[in-house]
């Protein structure tokens, strides 16, 4: 099975198709222009279904990059 970054990545790149996968790992929404609230929402249905884990979208609200991502999926998985 996939290390939990490359799976966490994997579902970036599904929301973020046009972003190069590498250029992900560093990704704010400041630097992706789709990260919109509907791209965060869709981004965390998507880690929420990958990890298992309920969405909690109020705590998700304040996740704003892919490292914060990283660590909400490490603190909220049932299955890294």
């Amino acid at each position: 099975m996939a290390d939990l970054e490359t799976r966490v990545l994997d579902c970036f790149s599904n929301v973020f198709p046009d972003v190069a996968r590498e250029a992900l790992r560093t990704a704010t929404q400041d630097t992706i222009p789709n990260w919109d609230s509907v791209a965060h929402i869709t981004l965390f249905a998507s880690l929420a279904e990958e990890f298992a884990f309920e969405l909690d979208y109020e705590s998700a609200e304040a996740v704003h990059s892919f490292a914060e991502a990283m660590e909400y999926v490490r603190a909220h998985a049932t299955n890294p």
